[in-house]
């Protein structure tokens, strides 16, 4: 028979707190320019990894922006944070008429976030209506959090507000998985969550000779191939690239991100062209969830290598979680060119791989 008591967990169990160490390095500099940074600067980047062949990777891509006069340009096209809420209605005519109603009292809304907070600022109200449930899909600005915690606040006040309307809404919950976090969809593409960045290079097809071993024709190729065909027939949710995650989880690791995002941030696009100049190459990141303020940012270390990289909490909100964004897409600029540089190449990947991990092992 079984015992019905619950089991108590020990004291210890919530309060042991200890570090895992991640081997980390200082990877680069990646020579970067666009509207994160002043004029063109170099910028080295930290990488913590068990991958260890992502460092000489990821710095052969560094490499290449370093011959180049403007290095990479990053983009931040889109920034916001979201929530969606879930209310229930009699049936699919009164949700109707509910949204209509939260639609049409929008700047309502946006002031009572406002006055509820220092940073956030609702932009967007996206209703979804399945049967008689109401989806709420809000998008916030969060200054340079990454805005989780912001958004969820923002939304229950959001939700406390409308239910007081008396417009025949019930409760259901305050997140509906129509946000979408730590979960591969189609909606955060779709409608934008966390920071839209593109990343991109133009490399003469010298350079692209001496220092990739390949040619513009052979990676813009592989690209199509291997990242949208092969993507393709897996199943993958608009995302095409190679691998993205690996330099994303990194990177989160080394600056105090909560590294689940990668779920959502690994989703993205890769784009090459055999240009007359070079190979033009491309990394697209929809929904880079990223953030220089909250919680795991005030580590001394985290605090030591945000210095590093020049980013500061002094200028207008939201600039240094842009500069960081962008950094971080030309980090997967680079790893994701190394890469498919290394695939047009039989053996290389391999050779590459044994080269930097079987010493280490064997160590």
């Amino acid at each position: 028979m079984i015992d019905p008591t619950p089991i108590e967990p020990s004291p210890s169990t919530y309060n042991d707190t200890f570090t895992t160490g991640v081997p980390t390095r200082w990877v680069g500099p990646l020579r970067m320019s666009g509207a994160a940074f002043n004029g063109v600067e170099e910028v080295d980047v930290p990488l913590a990894t068990y991958e260890t062949p992502l460092w000489p990777s990821v710095g052969r891509g560094a490499k290449i922006s370093r011959l180049l006069t403007s290095g990479m340009t990053a983009t931040v096209h889109d920034e916001r944070m979201t929530r969606s809420v879930l209310l229930t209605a009699t049936d699919a005519g009164a949700a109707q008429i509910a949204a209509d109603t939260v639609l049409g009292r929008f700047d309502e809304l946006a002031a009572v976030v406002t006055q509820g907070s220092r940073y956030a600022q609702l932009i967007e109200i996206h209703p979804e209506i399945v049967g008689n449930l109401l989806f709420l899909r809000f998008a916030f600005l969060t200054g340079d959090a990454s805005g989780h915690n912001m958004a969820t606040a923002a939304s229950d006040t959001l939700l406390s507000t409308i239910l007081s309307w008396n417009i025949g809404l019930s409760y259901g919950s305050i997140s509906g998985n129509f946000c979408t976090d730590k979960k591969a969809t189609a909606v955060n593409g779709i409608l934008g969550r966390g920071k839209k960045v593109t990343a991109e290079i133009l490399i003469p097809h010298d350079i692209v000779a001496t220092n990739l071993h390949t040619t513009a024709a052979k990676v813009a190729q592989l690209v199509v191939t291997k990242n949208y065909v092969g993507s393709n027939l897996a199943g993958a949710i608009r995302s095409a690239n190679a691998h993205f995650a690996n330099m994303l989880l990194a990177f989160y690791l080394a600056t105090g991100q909560d590294a689940a995002n990668i779920v959502e941030g690994s989703q993205g696009f890769v784009w090459a062209e055999d240009r007359a100049e070079g190979l033009y190459f491309a990394v697209t990141l929809p929904h880079l969830i990223v953030g220089t303020v909250g919680n795991g940012k005030h580590l001394p270390y985290i605090e030591q290598a945000m210095a590093r990289m020049g980013i500061e909490q002094n200028g207008e909100p939201g600039a240094a979680s842009r500069r960081l964004a962008s950094l971080i897409a030309g980090s997967v600029l680079a790893g994701e060119l190394s890469l498919l540089a290394a695939q047009t190449n039989p053996g290389e990947l391999m050779e590459a791989h044994v080269a930097y991990e079987r010493p280490q092992a064997q160590a």
